[in-house]
């Protein structure tokens, strides 16, 4: 239950493509002069099934997320743009759901990478790495901010990350604004480990007001060329200040995403939508749609490299639905 087989998946994305192509879902006199990305690669969705027998350890009960959510209903969402291959960052803390989410890619093509949730410096981390990671769609771990901090002081730790680079593998860093700091740290001690830090460091959105030490830690980390920055949970930044209305204008998260691009740039930018999470601030096809708006006047280069090209440095995926 909710897979699809490639027959299905190539008929729903080419579906989608004559959308986008056509000019669907833009306004009259935009469809001659809005520029969009040749492909779009989502690198942050959840799958999950609250009806298996064990359940799920997140979300909780009586959350607005608390559903059977299957790459079959990323398939069929409405977006602003064809949106044909995810990399899917797994929230559980539970070793067997990487498992679980490599059984669901057997059979939806949609999957094309999987960040797996391990624990490095715990005994049996590199039992796991190697018995997940020989499944090729197996591009790294996501490790939040205080288990970085906490493990940082410990050797076994740190070399547990170098085990990470060795393999050609990635991590995703998550947690406060000060997660962007934990990204300089390990860049500094595994320098040839891609590092990736989800929703820009999540930090508040409001339109002018930029936290200072946030941009700080933005330009700390300019020179360092392995350090990706995820542009995703933008809307999610937005609704702290405003739940019931969250801003659609591009022009509100313009000063945010600014700083993003003068010192990261658009090489290292990669575009998340962290759905159906993001739903709870606003729907897909808004939230993509204000990237689209953000990087008009970038051209269409910059458009491809945050929307696709970027990813595939960052998770080192090899093949895209369809080609």
């Amino acid at each position: 239950m909710g897979q699809i087989n490639r027959r299905t998946f190539l008929k729903t994305a080419s579906a989608g493509v004559m959308a986008a192509q056509t000019g669907a879902g833009l306004s009259a006199d935009s469809k001659s002069r809005v520029l969009l990305p040749t492909k779009v690669v989502d690198t942050h969705t959840h799958f999950y099934d609250p009806t298996r027998p064990e359940g799920v350890p997140w979300p909780p009960k009586g959350s607005s997320l608390y559903r059977r959510v299957l790459p079959k209903d990323f398939v069929e969402l409405k977006k602003y743009q064809p949106v044909n291959a995810t990399v899917v960052v797994e929230a559980s803390k539970w070793v067997e759901d990487n498992q679980w989410i490599l059984d669901q890619a057997k059979e939806n093509p949609v999957i094309i990478g999987f960040v797996g949730r391990l624990t490095p410096g715990e005994e049996d981390f590199r039992k796991h790495l190697k018995r997940f990671s020989k499944n090729p769609l197996y591009k790294g771990i996501r490790v939040l901010h205080n288990v970085i901090q906490a493990g940082l002081p410990n050797q076994r730790f740190v070399d547990d990350l170098k085990m990470l680079a060795d393999a050609g593998l990635e991590i995703d860093l998550n947690g406060p604004p000060a997660t962007l700091e934990s990204a300089q740290q390990v860049a500094k001690l595994v320098p040839d480990l891609r590092i990736v830090v989800d929703h820009i460091g999540n930090t508040a959105v409001n339109g002018d007001e930029i936290d200072p030490q946030w941009k700080r830690s933005m330009e700390a980390l300019s020179d360092q060329r392995q350090v990706f920055i995820k542009i995703s949970a933008l809307v999610e930044g937005a609704s702290r200040k405003n739940p019931k209305k969250v801003p659609d204008d591009v022009s509100y998260y313009r000063p945010t995403l600014d700083v993003i691009w003068k010192n990261i740039g658009v090489d290292r930018m990669v575009f998340g939508s962290n759905w159906p999470v993001s739903e709870r601030a606003a729907d897909y096809v808004t939230l993509q749609k204000i990237l689209v708006e953000y990087l008009q006047d970038k051209g269409q280069s910059a458009l491809d490299k945050v929307f696709w090209k970027n990813s595939k440095l960052a998770y080192r995926w090899d093949r895209y639905p369809g080609e």
